[in-house]
């Protein structure tokens, strides 16, 4: 069983209130794997998220050094990005990616297509494309009755 939500963002301050009204809700730690093309807005999602966490760090793509940690914010926050990792390399993260899916953390896995099946079964998939008027669509699904619970209070608009 899973729940998913599906809402148009047509500009940043939309794409911002929608990250906080996320963050909100996942404060007691959430794994996300994050799919969409370049520049559809992961990155910006995941900044937005970490600003309603209060992370103090600036909050940055982490595609050159595949993951960057966030401990200043609520709670810890570690944004993956294995976009620029071969299939070999994934391989070499595997177990960083199962450690960082338990516990009270916030993990984002950007290009989440790449992970080879491996992540985990409790996750949130976010999913960001482009609407015809240049919008983006966030695309929610939930795996794992904790993060049914998340979106459908995300749904639900509390």
């Amino acid at each position: 069983m899973n729940e998913t939500y599906e809402v148009v963002c047509k500009n940043l301050d939309d794409t911002k209130s929608l990250a906080y009204r996320f963050a909100n809700l996942i404060q007691n730690g959430v794994f996300v794997s994050l799919y969409g093309e370049i520049g559809a807005g992961k990155t910006a999602f995941v900044k937005f998220v970490g600003e309603a966490l209060d992370v103090k760090e600036k909050v940055t793509s982490p595609s050159f050094v595949i993951l960057n940690e966030y401990h200043s914010g609520k709670v810890p926050m570690y944004h993956f990005d294995l976009y620029r990792l071969e299939n070999e390399g994934v391989h070499t993260i595997l177990d960083e990616l199962r450690e960082y899916s338990e516990g009270k953390q916030v993990t984002f896995v950007e290009w989440a297509e790449f992970s080879q099946d491996e992540i985990p079964f409790n996750h949130i998939k976010i999913n960001v494309t482009y609407t015809e008027n240049d919008e983006r669509k966030y695309s929610f699904e939930a795996f794992g009755c904790d993060n049914i619970k998340i979106i459908e209070e995300l749904k639900s608009g509390k």
